[in-house]
Parts: structure tokens; C-alpha cells; sequence
């Protein structure tokens, strides 16, 4: 009896198997690891995330693109092209003088005036275009080489249009205030105080 007795204990007292050893020591880790996470980790973790979006609420919209916008006296649609054999890309818009509609206020286009470019649009890349048009000096405008661009804002509303005409134009000259156009913009031009040239679409 006594032999079956220590068998019976021996079997008992066996050390446990390896992997079962190594679950228990993960377990303890485990909780070792809990007990020891400052309390400002923790905090941190949950807060986070909430002063990510109150940040990024906060964030004022913006106007969506910003684009050079280049005239010429004539030659726009052969730069256009000249520009489009080294970006690559292609033309988003482009739209001559003679789809304008008539106008009272405007004298009538010649066959060569009306051919020009009222304006074209080179897609660069999803957030880049290169924008530019013919100038028709007999209608008010002047070519100047070398002064014979703009800087281009598109905004998302009116409002953001208005707000961002009429801070840059504060102390410059405007060419043509925001109004509604034939095209479907809201659109304005002026030249800033230090002689920079921009238009403003939304």
C-alpha cells in the first residue's frame, strides 16, 4: 500500500509541461504589464483621439486650388501645346472667344479674335493645372511680356470667394469685381498692392 501511495504522489508532483509553464508566465506578464502602465498612458490613449477631431474642426476650410494663370498675345494654344509634349496630361477645358454670347457692351469679334483662346486648362496632376487665354487688346486688356500672369484661386463657395477677393485686393486695384458669369463661375480679378495679378473662381 505504501509502494501505491508514493507512486500516486510522485505522479501528482510531476512538473507541468512545458507549454503549459509558458502560458502561466504570459498570464502573469500580462497582468504585471496592467499593473505597472502609468495612469498617464492610459489618459492619453483615450484622449487622443478626441483632440485629433476637435483640432481638425477647428481647422478653417480653405480654397480648394491654387494655379498659375498665364496670357498671351495670340500664341496661347501653341504654348499650350508645346507645354502639354513635356508635362504630358491633357486639356480639361478649352473654350474660344467666339462662344461667348453677344453683348451690347462689346464690339463684334473678328474671325482671328474669335478663334483665340478664351481659355484652356492643362491637367498636370490631380491638385496642379496650368490655366492661360489670348488677351484682345482692343477690348481693354494689355499684354505685357513677362508680366503676363495671374495667380489663380478656386474656392469651394461664394463666400470664401468674397472673403479671399476682397482681403488680397485691400489696397490694390480691381480689374473686375466678382460677379456671375456666362460660364457658371462667381469670378473677379484685381492686381494686389505689390503688383501681383490674381483672379478669384468659385
Amino acid at each position: 500500500m505504501a509502494k501505491k501511495t508514493a507512486k500516486k504522489a510522485t505522479k501528482k508532483t510531476k512538473p507541468a509541461p512545458k507549454k503549459a509553464a509558458k502560458k502561466v508566465v504570459k498570464k502573469v506578464a500580462k497582468k504585471a504589464a496592467k499593473k505597472s502602465a502609468p495612469k498617464a498612458i492610459k489618459k492619453a490613449a483615450k484622449t487622443a483621439p478626441k483632440k485629433t477631431a476637435k483640432k481638425a474642426a477647428a481647422t478653417p476650410e480653405r480654397f480648394l486650388a491654387v494655379n498659375p494663370y498665364l496670357t498671351f498675345n495670340g500664341n496661347c494654344e501653341e504654348a499650350f501645346e508645346f507645354y502639354k509634349s513635356v508635362f504630358g496630361g491633357n486639356f480639361s477645358t478649352v473654350s474660344r472667344f467666339k462662344s461667348m454670347p453677344p453683348s451690347e457692351n462689346m464690339q463684334p469679334l473678328t474671325e482671328a479674335d474669335g478663334n483665340k483662346l478664351m481659355h484652356i486648362s492643362l491637367q498636370i496632376s490631380k491638385e496642379t493645372a496650368l490655366m492661360g487665354s489670348d488677351i484682345l487688346e482692343g477690348y481693354g486688356f494689355k499684354f505685357v511680356e513677362g508680366n503676363n500672369f495671374s495667380i489663380s484661386l478656386t474656392g469651394r463657395n461664394e463666400k470664401e470667394g468674397e472673403r479671399l477677393f476682397n482681403g488680397l485686393s485691400n489696397g490694390g486695384k480691381v480689374t473686375m469685381p466678382m460677379t456671375k458669369t456666362f460660364w457658371g463661375s462667381y469670378f473677379g480679378m484685381f492686381t494686389d498692392k505689390f503688383g501681383i495679378q490674381w483672379m478669384v473662381s468659385c
